[in-house]
């Protein structure tokens, strides 16, 4: 879940990738609460740059980048469709090694083992 070297880095420049195109979403944003929504966009935008709450904080932000295409019809389309793949790429992906996340979770190993049922016989 947290790669380092080069797919490290990756997605260290894909948070980024997110944050840019918020930024561009926020300063064309012109509606109501537009204090509030600026203040929002700009603390998501801070901890996805330094990788805090990654997963959580990605719906937040196609939820953004949705309701902006809701919103504003008038909206560029494309801009929006490459802005929700990145989100979803950076999700699905997770944070990487050089994140808050890796941090605070750390690396761990799971090891599933069924349970050995002694009355059955093979």
């Amino acid at each position: 879940m947290f790669p380092q070297g080069g797919p490290g880095v990756a997605l260290l420049l894909l948070r980024i990738s997110v944050v840019a195109f918020l930024s561009i979403a926020i300063f064309n944003y012109n509606g109501a609460y537009y204090r509030i929504v600026f203040a929002a966009i700009v603390l998501v935008s801070i901890s996805l740059v330094i990788g805090f709450l990654t997963p959580f904080l990605c719906w937040v932000a196609a939820a953004f980048v949705i309701g902006k295409m809701l919103i504003n019809p008038q909206a560029s389309s494309i801009f929006c469709i490459i802005a929700l793949a990145n989100i979803a790429a950076l999700g699905l992906l997770g944070p990487g090694a050089y994140s808050v996340d890796s941090k605070l979770l750390g690396r761990r190993r799971v090891t599933v083992v069924r349970p050995r049922n002694s009355s059955q016989s093979f």
